[in-house]
């Protein structure tokens, strides 16, 4: 079968890769240092407290469907996750508060990324216009991994975070969680789901665009 792996659509997939293995690495640190700060010693004894991606590399998530949406499925709607980082809450002084806080950083730390992709793609595109396609995708994968992350499905960032603001019992999360990639699959091949994520990655994605084009042109 041929995939039409040319030179470069091999070129243009593993800086894509490498882009999205490095959001999703941060993204990951940004949970598990957060926790550390706030007293849970719980990612520091998993070595999670690290950008070193491989700590935060899930064989599946990271290496199979991404690698599969690239090179084999060109144009599906991209499928990526790190490993997940484990908690203890009891280990928080102020535990709902510690815990949001925590699940909050990830996709936090993607809009930052965003931001600063875009703050300095603009900045450089004015000597080399060429790192478009580099600042472009950072921008793009981290807006990507901000938004479907606060899906308030469990386990999502966004299911975390519903699990506090009503009081989600443990069991009921764990049982909305096994079913959540079934869940998942299905939303995205409903044309309104899929228009509703691409409505709000634009909402969010649309200011950093502006920075970018105002220090690009500038």
């Amino acid at each position: 079968m041929d995939l039409g792996l040319d030179p470069e659509t091999l070129r243009k997939g593993a800086i894509f890769y490498i882009l999205l293995i490095s959001s999703l690495c941060v993204h990951e640190w940004a949970h598990a240092v957060t926790a550390h700060l706030l007293g849970d010693d719980t990612p520091a004894e998993e070595g999670r407290v690290t950008l070193n991606p491989i700590a935060h590399m899930d064989p599946l998530g990271s290496v199979i469907f991404p690698l599969l949406c690239i090179f084999v499925l060109p144009g599906a709607l991209l499928f990526g996750w790190g490993k997940p980082v484990r908690i203890n809450p009891a280990n928080f002084a102020k535990r709902k508060r510690d815990e949001l806080l925590t699940t909050l950083a990830g996709p936090v730390s993607n809009l930052i990324l965003a931001l600063l992709a875009a703050v300095v793609g603009g900045f450089l595109f004015r000597w080399e216009p060429r790192t478009v396609e580099v600042f472009f995708q950072l921008i793009g994968i981290n807006v990507l991994l901000a938004v479907f992350n606060l899906i308030p499905l469990p386990p999502l960032d966004g299911g975390q975070v519903l699990r506090n603001l009503v009081g989600m019992r443990e069991e009921t999360f764990r049982a909305i969680s096994r079913w959540s990639f079934l869940i998942i699959l299905v939303a995205i091949n409903i044309p309104a789901f899929r228009l509703l994520l691409m409505l709000a990655m634009s909402v969010v994605a649309a200011p950093m665009m502006r920075i970018y084009e105002l220090l690009g042109s500038s």
